[in-house]
């Protein structure tokens, strides 16, 4: 008589164990989700940023943070340890491996060269040193820009020793750099998919600052409401950059939609209209700022005689098939007129009546005669405090005063 034990299962519960193996590997499958600190290498140089993964069943969504805007991706997914976003808008992704914790891969930039990325779960750690002096406020900068700007702003907030706030220029501003006080410098610093930078602020003796961009360029900046101050070039009114050649001469253009039906100012559409002519690209993060605010004026306005038109400036496979843009069409609910005019390059030859067209985006403003009465360089982004709020305030004026005059009387 044998002593070995005999074990026979019936058939329900080796069905049991066999569905139990299978479901396994997903419940040891690791969890994402959660914020983490992240970097982009850039030109040799690590450029820290906050990042979000959101998990939705098998479906991934990551985040960038421009301040309190976060930047989604269009897509995702994770598989076989390799994680997979897609921002479409700009027409990018990570590619990253998850490992021992972290992840790290590439954020890759269209036909460009791509930034190592690299991640690590967000930990929340006083890095603080020492008493932190007050730089809050808003301060200039004396400069020599390619756009002919003689100064920039530089705009910050402060909480002890923690900081916020953005370099304002002609065409728009740095999107949000944010940064702690360490070692006696003001360490700060953004990627939201675009302009990767960082910014190292240190308080002289002299009560002036001294900035570090990228640990390359150094620049100086002093208070905007100093005597020293006053007697520097002050910023660029961007209402005051960009000029047309002859005011008095209906403003024209002719450029092809994106289902290649070309568009005139002649068109019934615009015709007894207050028109607003916006020079984009779906390439420029600026143009991202100024997209939500354009998106409402419309809503807002069109039933009362204005119409958008925007000439989009792309690179050259964009204009062959234009998915980014149409991407960016899509997230900003942008349902005005969007013209294919060219490549960044040809700014100024597809626009001639414009003086100094060198900023992207630049908004103008056309009458219900075609005429062009105003025009806006640049926009910045909500970093930029009050000079973000007073462009919209200007615009918004300027729309509703060009829609009070009468077709007629045009």
């Amino acid at each position: 008589m044998s002593l070995e034990p005999v074990c026979r299962w019936s058939p329900v519960v080796v069905a049991l164990v066999l569905h139990m193996a299978a479901c396994a590997p997903a419940s040891e499958r690791p969890s994402l989700a959660g914020r983490w600190d992240a970097t982009v290498r850039v030109n040799d140089l690590e450029i820290p940023f906050l990042f979000e993964i959101a998990e939705d069943g098998r479906t991934m969504h990551g985040a960038f943070f421009n301040g309190e805007l976060m930047i989604r991706s269009t897509s995702g997914r994770f598989e076989n340890g390799t994680l997979s976003l897609a921002f479409d808008q700009y027409a990018s992704r990570i590619e990253a491996t998850y490992a021992n914790g972290q992840l790290e891969g590439q954020y890759v930039r269209g036909s460009r060269r791509p930034y190592p990325f690299r991640a690590r779960p967000a930990t929340q750690s006083d890095v603080a040193t020492g008493d932190a002096p007050s730089i809050a406020g808003v301060w200039t900068i004396p400069t020599e820009s390619s756009k002919g700007e003689k100064a920039w702003r530089f705009i910050v907030r402060q909480t002890g020793a923690t900081v916020s706030g953005a370099i304002l220029r002609v065409d728009g501003d740095t999107g949000n750099l944010t940064g702690s006080y360490r070692d006696g410098t003001f360490v700060m610093s953004h990627f939201s998919g675009a302009r990767p930078l960082l910014l190292e602020v240190t308080l002289e003796e002299d009560d002036t600052l001294r900035l570090v961009q990228n640990r390359r360029r150094e620049l100086v900046a002093v208070r905007s409401d100093s005597a020293r101050a006053a007697a520097l070039d002050q910023p660029t009114d961007p209402s005051r950059h960009t000029t047309v050649v002859d005011p008095d001469e209906p403003f024209r253009f002719s450029f092809p939609d994106l289902e290649g039906r070309v568009v005139t100012n002649e068109d019934p559409r615009f015709a007894g209209k207050v028109v607003l002519v916006s020079i984009t690209g779906s390439w420029c993060p600026n143009c991202h700022d100024e997209a939500p605010f354009l998106s409402t004026l419309y809503r807002t306005y069109r039933d009362l005689g204005l119409e958008i038109v925007a000439f989009s400036f792309e690179q050259e496979d964009q204009l062959a098939d234009p998915t980014r843009l149409r991407a960016f069409i899509a997230l900003y609910d942008l349902d005005y007129t969007f013209l294919l005019a060219g490549v960044p390059d040809e700014l100024s030859a597809k626009v001639p009546q414009a003086v100094n067209l060198n900023a992207v985006p630049t908004t103008f403003l056309l009458g219900r005669d075609g005429r062009v009465r105003a025009v806006h360089a640049g926009f910045p982004s909500p970093a930029s405090g009050s000079f973000y709020t007073d462009v919209i305030d200007e615009i918004t004026s300027q729309v509703e005063a060009l829609l009070a005059e009468s077709a007629a009387a045009s």
